[in-house]
Order: structure tokens, then sequence, then C-alpha cells
């Protein structure tokens, strides 16, 4: 009987809608396969049509591999030991959830980011996935609108770079400073360093005059190694002094302008012989990346005054073995292009923190956290009936931590926030805050004076919940600006979380004490 004056109770039956639809929120499954985070423009799988999930697109809706070429796939581990295992121009076959392709292998690298299939709507933020996050601060005065300038070059810079599980954000902090906060997931810390620490001028020079700069002002067109219809890559390998050297190579086009400024430049140099016996000019080509030298080039004597677009850019990568050589030429290639592509950054930034998660370790951290919440919760049960006494007001409040922990989740998967180690403690914050009020409420209702109604006691209980709401809403704000934007994430899902509380979980556990203590 009491189950069903239960059900018939409005703030209950409010409660049980929200939770479903959290739950169809976090959208719970067991998928097995990887799914697709990102593919490559231009790549094997680009061409074959597979295409990057638009942003909005919830994780329970990635594309999932399930099989390549007829063998099953079940994690991020049996995908690399297929796709390493098949024979360069060899043919592959990918079975989706959604199609099937039908790909030619050219490389270790067919333009796939994948990760395990997940299992729900909920996104893990940097201590959970792993990653790194950094901390941008320009070293100049900037406006709203510059910053945002920075932003959106960022962005494109570590698109380009081929980091995709990439999140950039303007932050502030409470004395005023601007910053930029990075997050972004497969990249080293030298990577970081390089892209986002270093402004990334480019600048090819005759002698002392600047002939063309990196960006789209002067670099019409950058070839890439996805592409086909040019050459990028590694020239040769040699041995030198006990260790091996690399060069790289890789074509570019020049705008009109500028291809006409190297014009101007060249018709007055002579014409040298080189020890190889070669025809070129006096003067070489010399490669700046912010402001080292990165490379020299001859420029052949044919070329003498002439508005040449299209031209050879190359560079060195040194290594102790052959192998270590090559990845050093092409990382150092990959870098080169993508300062081409993107030009300088227009603000010099300093790194001001600088933190990296491995994977493995955001798993064992999410194990933890798992692990001690249950036996947070095992913990307040036992302390509640030990001051009660009674079952039945235990029961009602871990019913309700569990309501408010659904819902929490439910609206972070719903807005698609990144559950990071300040949101953890939000969440936790939220449900002792919860428990809290629920003491309180307990305690009104339980009181044996005669001259309080029960409708008064409840009065006096929310009358306390709600003056505690609103001085922690209030002391929460200021965090949304505290600590350039790092603790964001808490003060959201706490003061989401309290909001829960004051005006759904509390009103329906007062109910559940109305009806489990008549």
């Amino acid at each position: 009987m009491k189950i069903k004056k239960l059900f018939k109770k409005p703030r209950i039956l409010l409660l049980i809608v929200f939770i479903i639809f959290a739950i169809l929120a976090i959208n719970p499954g067991f998928t097995k396969g990887v799914a697709i985070k990102y593919v490559a423009f231009n790549s094997t799988a680009y061409i074959a049509g597979m295409r990057s999930p638009e942003e909005a697109t919830s994780l329970r809706d990635l594309e999932v591999i399930l099989y390549i070429n007829g063998q099953k796939i079940n994690s991020i581990e049996d995908y690399a030991g297929m796709i390493t295992s098949l024979p360069i121009n060899s043919s592959i076959r990918i079975k989706t959830n959604k199609a099937e392709y039908a790909l030619l292998k050219t490389s270790n690298d067919i333009g796939l980011t994948v990760i395990n299939a997940p299992t729900s709507n909920i996104r893990k933020g940097l201590e959970l996935a792993g990653g790194t996050r950094v901390l941008l601060k320009p070293k100049e005065k900037i406006t709203e609108q510059e910053r945002q300038q920075l932003v959106d070059v960022l962005e494109n810079r570590l698109n380009v770079f081929g980091l995709t599980d990439v999140k950039i954000k303007p932050a502030d902090d409470l004395l005023g400073n601007k910053y930029i906060l990075v997050e972004l997931a497969g990249a080293t810390k030298e990577d970081v360093q390089e892209l986002l620490g270093k402004q990334g001028k480019f600048e090819a020079k005759i002698g002392n005059i600047t002939v063309f700069s990196g960006g789209k002002k002067d670099i019409v067109y950058v070839c890439r190694a996805t592409e086909q219809q040019c050459f990028a890559g590694i020239r040769e390998c040699l041995p030198t002094n006990g260790k091996y050297y690399c060069k790289f190579e890789f074509g570019i086009k020049l705008s009109p302008e500028a291809a006409q400024r190297q014009a101007s430049v060249t018709k007055n140099l002579s014409v040298i012989t080189t020890e190889s016996g070669q025809q070129a000019l006096e003067k070489k080509l010399d490669l700046y990346l912010d402001d080292k030298l990165v490379d020299s080039l001859l420029i052949m004597a044919d070329l003498k005054g002439k508005a040449v677009q299209d031209i050879a850019i190359s560079g060195p990568g040194y290594g102790t073995t052959k192998q270590e050589a090559m990845q050093n030429a092409l990382k150092a290639m990959k870098k080169l292009q993508t300062i081409l592509i993107t030009g300088s950054l227009p603000v010099t930034l300093e790194i001001t923190k600088l933190d990296t998660i491995s994977p493995t370790l955001g798993e064992e951290f999410l194990r933890n956290a798992l692990l001690i919440g249950f036996l947070a919760l095992i913990g307040v049960a036992l302390v509640i009936f030990l001051r009660y006494r009674n079952w039945k007001i235990s029961l009602a409040m871990m019913i309700n931590c569990a309501a408010e922990l659904i819902l929490l989740l439910g609206f972070a998967a719903f807005v698609k926030y990144n559950l990071d180690l300040a949101a953890i403690a939000g969440l936790i914050a939220a449900i002792g805050t919860g428990v809290d009020d629920q003491i309180v409420i307990a305690d009104e209702i339980l009181r044996k004076e005669s001259f309080y109604s029960w409708k008064d006691r409840i009065k006096r209980a929310f009358f306390i919940i709600f003056g505690a709401y609103a001085t922690t809403f209030a002391a929460m704000l200021p965090l949304f600006k505290a600590g350039a934007g790092l603790l964001t994430g808490f003060a959201l899902i706490t003061i989401v979380g309290i909001s829960i509380g004051v005006f759904l979980t509390r009103p329906a556990f007062a109910a559940m004490l109305e009806v489990m203590l008549e």
C-alpha cells in the first residue's frame, strides 16, 4: 500500500520523470569495437568515403568499426595490430555499424583516429581519459578580439598538425589577466611546447631580404604526405659521423606577389659553379623558423629573375639509427608544413602551466574513484542508520543520493560536458550537501513538539535549506573566474547539483518520509 502511495506523490513522480530523461541522456550500453573520432582530410580513409563525426555528435552515435577484412575488432589493440600487419598496397575492407568501405593501404597511417567504443555518453575529462592541459598567457596585453583570433589560429594549427581531440577556450582570473586554456589528447609534451609555446614565425630569406613568409598571404598551397599529386616525404638517408642524416622535402606554391618578390631579388645575383659542378646563384634561400636557421637551399641559375611559384622546401632529421632519423625528419617536416599553412601566432605566448596525464593513469584513477565513491556511499548509509536507528530513513537517503548522481551525470551527458577532476570534486560536494539537507529534513520531521504540523516542519526545514543553497550558490560564482578557468568544472557541477537537490530530490525525499513514517 505504501509503495502505491509513494507513486501518487507528484514530487516523487516528477523526480522519476527526470531520472528517466537522465538515463536516456547517458544512454548506457555495452558496445565492442573502436569508434571513429577523426578522419584526416585527403587520407586513404577519407578518399574511401569515411568522414569525421560532427562536433555535436553524441559519443554513442559515433561510427564504430566492427570488422577489418572479416576479422572482428574488439579494441584499439585489435585495430592497430590488424592495420600494421597488412602489407603496403594491400586492400582493406572495413565494416562499421553504418556502412562498408574499401581502402588501399599506402602506409601504416590510413588517416583514422579511433577510440574504444564508448559505453555511454558521459565524456571523460583530462584526468580520466589522459592527455595534456596547457594554460597559455600572452606576453603582452591583448583585446578580447585579439584573444579570439589567437584561439582560432591555435585551433587551426593543432588540427593541421593532426591533433584531433582538442578543446581551446578563453579563461580569465580574478585579477583580470587573460589566458587561453588548451586540452588535447595524443600529443607529447615536446609537441605541445613546439606548437603552443613558440610563435612559429617562418621566413625565407635571400641575404637579408625576406622573400616570403608562412601563412595564406604568401603560401597558396602546401603539399602534404597524404596527397597523391605531389611529393612530400624523405628524399635520402645517409650515415654521417656515426649517426644518420635524413633529408625531407615537400613542395609549396607561392602567391604571385611572393614569386615576383623572389624574382626581383634574384635578378641581380651572380651565377657561380658549386663544388659539385652545378650552376647556381651566389646566394642561397635561407629558411628561418622563429629566427633560427632551419636549412639553406641552392637557387639554380635557370631561376634567376624568374617569378617561379612552385618551389621545394627541405630540411634535415638526425638520429642514432636510420629509423630514428627518418622519424625525426618526418616530424620536423610535419611541423614546418603546419607553420607554413597556418602562419605565425599574432602574439607571443608563454606556457604558464602544463599538465600531462597518461591514459593508463586516467583509467586507474577512474577505477579508484568508483571504488572510493561506493565505499563512501556505504559509509554514509551506516552513519545515517546509527544516527536514526531507522532503516527507512537510511534507505530514502540512499535512494536520493543515487538519484542525484544519475541526474548530475545525465546533465553532463546532455550538455556534452567533460567530467574532469574538478567536476568530480563538485559532484561529491553536491551530493555531500544533499546528505546534510536530508538530515535537516529528517530532524525537523522527527520533532516531537505537537504544536508544529507536518507542513510547518517541512517549511522550517526548507527555510534552512534555501538559506544554505543561496550562500553556496553565491560562493561558487567567483570560482568560474578563479584559477584561470581550472575550477570552472567544480563551480558548475556544484551549482547544478545543489539546484537539482533543492528543486527535485529534497522535496521528493520529504514526500518519501511522509509516506514511510506515517
